[in-house]
């Protein structure tokens, strides 16, 4: 059995949650019929729709499914900058490219300007550049991670939206980092929508959703039957649902116990990397700033995409936390974004933590990493055949 430290791509469902889904899958209705099988399907629906609002501090009616994550920020962002006035879109460097993509693709297609506001070199945004860039007019939506993916750093979500509600910017908030790992309150926030993930959690993939607020208006990427307050038609998925509801309900019945538990791995493992390579840089702050489960480093003279092959051939599953296109690695843009070098962004590896994870995870990590580096090092900016001597 291979040690899985990438949690932040996907982390194994939990028992509970298979559970739920098996047994939903077993019923058969669609919601959206008057019939009585239809109508008992509408309520495992409704009640799953009820306990992912508890745990996100919303309105059930506020919570609309999705296919996941990217489907959510799709709708948001374009959804959001079809319905209104205006064509800037503000957002930090460094977010997920689901962002990223969804904006290069509103201005190539809808004449939307990006307004990118930078980051420090911990990951943070900058606070100053973000309401300047949207005081100036003509925005017709602004969009910021909670946590970053890459590096896990906490951004400051309270100022952000507080700028934002002073500009009369709509802000949608990226939460699927911070799902399960961060107190969610969206009544709180004041935000126009934040978009969050099952499979982040311990539910299934392919179900996720967009928290929207009653009166943020959105023009839908779907159209159909209607459902969900018309702005995402489609026969809904009952069993993932009633999953996600599930581990919802867990994580934040845990949170405050994982959290506690992660961190300790966490500062383990990062004390660990330090001490077995001490070239290594980790990125991000440190302590209650970043993501309990998260630990990013960059390792000089050495390619990611090389470490997380040898690594991997070691049993050991990590990330390198950067975009792979057609077989061509890539530098990670947050460690870019942050100041670091290209050569620094390169070598960068996320190591993500879970509910599965134990003492002996972290371990094993420790003890395949110096050989690891030292291969990777000796082979430099190599591809990986050449790493695994092929």
């Amino acid at each position: 059995m291979p040690v899985y430290l990438d949690h932040a791509a996907t982390t194994p469902m939990l028992p509970e949650a298979i559970d739920a889904y098996a047994r939903a899958l077993a019923e058969v209705g669609n919601p959206s019929s008057i019939h009585s099988a239809g109508q008992h399907a509408r309520r495992v629906l409704e009640e799953a729709r009820e306990q992912v609002a508890a745990s996100l501090g919303c309105d059930p009616i506020e919570v609309v499914f999705t296919s996941g994550g990217t489907e959510a920020i799709n709708l948001a962002l374009k959804g959001t900058f079809w319905a209104r006035p205006g064509h800037r879109v503000v957002a930090p460097e460094g977010e997920h490219h689901a962002t990223l993509d969804t904006i290069e693709w509103l201005v190539a297609h809808e004449g939307a300007e990006a307004a990118r506001v930078p980051l420090d070199a911990d990951g943070f945004v900058r606070t100053d550049a973000w309401a300047e860039a949207l005081s100036t007019g003509d925005v017709a939506v602004a969009t910021a991670l909670w946590a970053n993916n890459e590096v896990g750093t906490i951004e400051p979500v309270d100022a952000l939206a507080a700028a934002a509600r002073e500009a009369g910017v709509p802000l949608h908030l990226d939460a699927v980092a911070a799902y399960g790992h961060l107190p969610i309150d969206f009544r709180s926030l004041g935000v126009a929508a934040l978009s969050v993930s099952a499979h982040k959690i311990g539910g299934p993939v392919g179900i996720g959703a967009l928290v929207l607020s009653r009166t943020a208006p959105v023009v839908p990427l779907v159209h159909g039957g209607g459902q969900q307050r018309g702005v995402r038609s489609g026969t809904q998925d009952v069993a993932a649902a009633s999953a996600f509801a599930v581990a919802a309900s867990v994580a934040v019945r845990e949170l405050a116990e994982r959290n506690a538990r992660l961190a300790a791995l966490r500062d383990r493992l990062i004390a660990g990397v330090r001490a077995a390579v001490p070239a290594a840089r980790l990125s991000g702050p440190e302590g209650d700033d970043r993501l309990s489960m998260n630990a990013h480093f960059t390792f000089p003279g050495a390619q990611g995409d090389s470490l997380l092959f040898l690594l991997d051939a070691a049993g050991v599953a990590v990330s390198t936390g950067s975009a792979c296109q057609a077989g061509i690695p890539e530098p990670s843009h947050v460690v870019l974004a942050m100041g670091r070098s290209e050569e620094e962004a390169r070598g960068a590896l996320r190591i993500t933590l879970g509910h599965t994870s134990t003492e002996a995870d972290v371990d094993a990590f420790l003890a395949a990493l110096p050989s690891a580096y030292e291969r990777a090092a000796a082979a430099g900016l190599s591809n990986r055949e050449t790493v695994l001597g092929r």
